[in-house]
């Protein structure tokens, strides 16, 4: 895996919206820290991440957490946590989970020869013994 030359960080990537003002910006920004890790795999220019509440500290307050890294689809999450620290860190959480599961569908899982070694180049056939197969058909 290639490393990323200029890779994601939440304080890079961050935009608060309604709900925030840029002074909340740098509390948020500690409480998605560890988000850092997850999202360094990915272009800081490539990826976004914007953070809302709805009725904020009023029963019934929603906080959204929505991500867009280039060339994967949007993920959204949110919380109807009461206490906006507690709401904040659930959408995080969230987030991060399906940030895994969304790079866990993209690796190879049933072979455990082309996880080591990688998928098979142009004109590499996948399975060596269908490679015999077409050898013999070719010399039959």
């Amino acid at each position: 895996m290639s490393a990323v030359t200029n890779p994601a960080t939440v304080a890079e990537c961050l935009r608060v919206g309604a709900g925030f003002s840029q002074g909340d910006r740098n509390w948020i920004v500690e409480q998605f820290a560890t988000l850092d890790a997850r999202l360094a795999a990915f272009h800081a220019d490539a990826t976004e991440l914007e953070v809302s509440v709805k009725d904020r500290e009023a029963r019934g307050q929603k906080v959204t957490l929505e991500c867009w890294i280039a060339g994967r689809q949007k993920i959204v999450t949110t919380s109807g946590e009461e206490d906006l620290r507690a709401a904040l860190n659930d959408a995080r959480d969230d987030l991060r989970r399906r940030l895994n599961d969304a790079k866990t569908k993209q690796e190879p899982r049933h072979n455990k020869h082309i996880r080591e070694i990688g998928q098979p180049g142009p004109g590499q056939a996948a399975d060596p013994a269908a490679a015999l197969d077409r050898v013999d058909a070719e010399t039959a």
